[in-house]
């Protein structure tokens, strides 16, 4: 398991850093999109620059062979250039290796993943029965990838986001897109749907389902668990567990690191 010491050394080297950068707290919440799959239909604020990472570990199994894959970083940096539109810009850092029966069968594959260019708006507000809705919508550039880990064309994928709140302590929020890539003219229609609730002010905990339908293979279906931990105001640490309910992911371990930058 030297993927998994890997895992939570690089964890713990971000939140420090994280948290001697950070000197002052801003008045907006911080509202993130990790550490579940769910996306937030909120933006960041005008003129802030808000950074989303962490490192994870997934391993997928099947008669007897093992897929490992390790990310050392998985930044999502986000900005905010209208009241309710904001550009985000991604970039992950992998290793993956595969195993028969405990015995690497391939190299280690290392390198960046595409480049994600994205934009996130704000279409309405919470009113009543009508939740919080947002639009988001990618591209990932292969160009700018690792040759272990580039694909032939461009990938897309756009999705709206819902949110609904419970009471002053919980909510749901969930999903609903479709995505094409990894060389595949294939649609994936994908969902999410969470429920969140707030321990208390620096504590919350969520339980989610996800997963996609592609259009001529089979569906795939997720569920993970985790928490969130407010150091201050703009800084958040998080910390996820799941796997897959059908055949495929057996393990996946996150934990990451958010913060605001002062404006």
């Amino acid at each position: 398991m030297n993927y998994l010491k890997h895992f939570f050394l690089v964890s713990f080297i971000g939140a420090a850093f994280g948290i001697q950068a950070q000197e002052k707290e801003e008045t907006a919440d911080l509202i993130t999109d990790r550490p579940d799959a769910t996306e937030s239909p909120n933006t960041v604020p005008k003129g802030s620059i808000q950074l989303e990472t962490g490192a994870f570990y997934e391993s997928y199994k099947n008669e007897g062979i093992q897929d490992e894959i390790l990310g050392y970083n998985t930044t999502l940096v986000r900005y905010g250039l209208l009241n309710n539109f904001e550009l985000r810009v991604g970039w992950n850092f992998e290793e993956g290796r595969t195993s028969l029966d405990g015995t690497r069968i391939s190299d280690v594959s290392s390198g960046f993943s595409p480049l994600l260019l994205g934009m996130k708006v704000e279409i309405t507000e919470e009113k009543g029965l009508l939740p919080d809705i947002g639009l988001l919508g990618h591209l990932m550039l292969p160009f700018l990838a690792a040759t272990d880990y580039r694909p032939e064309t461009t990938g897309v994928d756009f999705r709206f986001s819902f949110a609904h709140t419970i009471n002053e302590k919980s909510g749901i929020a969930y999903n609903l897109g479709a995505q094409w890539g990894d060389d595949s003219s294939e649609v994936a229609y994908v969902y999410t749907l969470v429920y969140g609730f707030s321990i208390s002010e620096k504590i919350g905990i969520y339980a989610e389902v996800y997963g996609d339908f592609p259009e001529d293979s089979k569906a795939n279906h997720y569920w993970d668990t985790g928490l969130t931990y407010a150091l201050q105001k703009n800084i958040q640490l998080d910390a996820t567990f799941g796997r897959s309910f059908t055949e495929g992911q057996d393990i996946l371990v996150s934990a990451g690191l958010s913060l605001r930058l002062p404006n």
